[in-house]
């Protein structure tokens, strides 16, 4: 799955479009390595999100293609906030 859609199926950020701006800013990493928009990830990843002067650690646990809202929790575990 495209990190861009993960961040939007997992509301970790709120809009596709604006997880693509977070990628192609730099602000996002997969594994320590700067992620683009359609860097594929997988479970057992480790993203970073540097947004708003803050970083946060998850470690991806699913990937589905479709998450209900009451779901979206359960595709990471936070690392550090």
């Amino acid at each position: 799955m495209r990190i861009d859609k993960f961040l939007k199926n997992s509301r970790l950020i709120k809009r596709r479009t604006v997880s693509k701006a977070a990628c192609d800013s730099g602000r996002i990493a997969v594994n320590g390595q700067v992620a683009k928009a359609g860097t594929q990830i997988k479970e057992g990843d480790i993203i970073t999100l540097s947004m708003g002067g803050s970083t946060q650690k998850v470690k991806v646990l699913a990937t589905p293609e479709h998450v209900r809202k009451e779901d979206a929790e359960n595709l990471y575990s936070v690392i550090e906030s």
